[in-house]
C-alpha cells in the first residue's frame, strides 16, 4: 500500500511539472506536437496517395525519405545557424518552411513532386525540431529530465494525433491533411512570436562543423549509432505497415496508430523515468530494445495477418515511449558539448537511419516478401543492442 502511494506520488509530481510550465514551454510544445504530427501525419493516406498518384508502395514510401534524410542533413548545422540568429528566429524560420511547404504538398500532382516537397518540409522539420528540444531545455522550470519529458511527451501526443488527424482529413481526400498541418503550424508560429521571449545567444559560437566533430565523443558516437539502428526499425514500422494492413479505410489505419501513439506518450511521460529510476539507464535501454526486436520479427511471422500487423504495431509503441525518452536523455547527459549541438549531432545520425528504412522497406517486399522486410528491421534494432553494448564503457556518465 505505501509503495503504491509512493508511486502515485511520483506519477503526480511528473504530471506537475509538465503542467507548471512558463507560457513559453507551451508554446514551443505545441509547436513541436504539430511538427512531429507531420511524421505519422501520412500513415493512413500512404494507399491513398499510392493509387491516386499511380505510385508503387517503394515509391510512395520516399515521402519519408526524403523528409528524414533532409531533416538529417540539414540537422547537423542547426546550432550553427541558432547560435547566430537565436533560437526564436530558428524556430519562426522553421515554422514557416513548414507551412510554405505543407501546403504545396497539398497541391501537388504527381508523387515526384509531393517527395521533393517533403524534402522542403523537413527543412524547415530540421531547424524547427532540433531547436526546439534546446529552447525547452533554455525556458522551463525544473530539472534538465523534466524538460526532456516535456519534450517527449509533445513527441507522444504530436506521433498518436497525426496518424489520427491524417485519417481523419484523409477520408475526405488526401491533400486535406497537409492543409489541416500548415493550419496547425500558423498557430503555433503565431505562439511563438507571442509567447516566447527572445533567448539570449551562447556567448561561444557553434562551429559550422561542430556537430560532425562532436561525433568524436564516444559516448555521443554510441548513443548516435544505437539510435540509427532503432530508428530503421521505428520507419520500417511506421513506413510499411499501413500497407500490410489490407481492407483498412483511412480513418481505421489512423485509429491504430493513434493506439500506438498513446501508449508511446504514456511510456514516455510515467513509465520510463520510473524504470530507469529502478534498473538504470543502459539496462533499460537495452531491454526496451530486445523487446521492440521481438515484436518487428513477429510482425514478420504475420506479415500476410492484417490484425496481428494491428496489434504489433499498437504493442511496439509501449516499448519505443520507453526508448525514446532514455536515449534522448543519455544524449544529453553523455556529451561534453552545448545541448543544441549535442542534439544537432545525435539528430543527423539517427534521422539518418529513418531516411533509409522506408525506401528499404518497401523494396525488400518487392525483392523478396513482406516478411524480410520486418525481420531485417528487428535484426537493425538488434545490431543497436549490441552497439550499446558494446559501447557501455563510453556511457558511465549515465551512472
Amino acid at each position: 500500500m505505501v509503495e503504491g502511494k509512493i508511486e502515485l506520488k511520483e506519477k503526480d509530481g511528473i504530471l506537475k511539472s509538465l503542467l507548471h510550465q512558463p507560457k513559453p514551454v507551451w508554446a514551443v510544445a505545441f509547436s513541436c506536437v504539430v511538427a512531429f504530427m507531420g511524421i505519422g501525419l501520412v500513415d493512413p493516406i500512404l494507399k491513398s496517395i499510392s493509387e491516386q498518384l499511380h505510385a508503387t508502395p517503394a515509391q510512395t514510401s520516399l515521402l519519408f525519405t526524403s523528409y528524414m534524410l533532409v531533416t538529417g542533413i540539414v540537422m547537423l548545422f542547426t546550432g550553427y545557424i541558432s547560435s547566430r540568429i537565436g533560437a526564436k528566429l530558428t524556430l519562426l524560420i522553421g515554422l514557416v518552411v513548414i507551412i510554405i511547404f505543407a501546403t504545396l504538398g497539398g497541391l501537388s500532382q504527381s508523387v515526384g513532386q509531393l517527395v521533393g516537397l517533403r524534402a522542403g518540409w523537413g527543412l524547415g522539420n530540421a531547424l524547427f525540431i532540433s531547436t526546439a528540444l534546446a529552447t525547452i531545455i533554455a525556458v522551463s522550470s525544473g530539472a534538465t529530465e523534466k524538460a526532456i519529458i516535456m519534450y517527449e511527451a509533445a513527441m507522444g501526443l504530436g506521433m498518436s494525433v497525426g496518424p489520427l488527424l491524417g485519417g481523419a482529413l484523409g477520408s475526405i481526400t488526401w491533400r486535406a491533411p497537409f492543409f489541416g498541418v500548415a493550419t496547425l503550424m500558423a498557430i503555433g508560429f503565431v505562439a511563438i512570436i507571442m509567447l516566447l521571449e527572445p533567448i539570449p545567444k551562447p556567448k561561444v559560437k557553434s562551429k559550422f562543423w561542430g556537430s560532425l566533430m562532436a561525433l568524436r565523443h564516444k559516448g555521443l558516437l554510441v548513443t548516435g549509432l544505437t539510435a540509427l539502428f532503432y530508428n530503421f526499425g521505428f520507419f520500417t514500422l511506421l513506413a510499411y505497415s499501413p500497407f500490410l494492413m489490407e481492407g483498412y479505410s483511412a480513418i481505421q489505419v489512423g485509429l491504430v496508430f493513434f493506439g500506438w501513439g498513446v501508449l508511446l506518450a504514456i511510456s514516455s511521460v510515467f513509465v520510463a523515468p520510473r524504470l530507469e529510476e529502478i534498473w538504470g539507464t543502459k539496462a533499460v535501454m537495452i531491454g526496451a530494445l530486445a523487446f521492440f526486436a521481438i515484436v518487428l520479427i513477429v510482425m514478420g511471422v504475420g506479415a500476410n495477418h492484417s490484425m496481428v500487423i494491428s496489434v504489433c504495431i499498437v504493442i511496439a509503441g509501449f516499448f519505443q515511449g520507453i526508448n525514446n525518452t532514455l536515449i534522448t536523455s543519455a544524449v544529453m547527459v553523455v556529451s561534453p558539448v552545448e545541448r543544441s549541438t549535442a542534439s544537432s549531432a545525435y539528430s543527423f545520425i539517427r534521422f539518418t537511419g529513418g531516411a533509409i528504412a522506408p525506401w528499404l522497406a518497401g523494396s525488400l517486399a518487392v525483392w523478396f516478401n513482406p516478411h524480410v522486410t520486418f525481420y531485417v528491421a528487428g535484426l537493425a534494432v538488434i545490431i543497436g543492442i549490441l552497439v550499446l553494448f558494446i559501447g557501455r564503457k563510453a556511457l558511465v556518465a549515465l551512472d
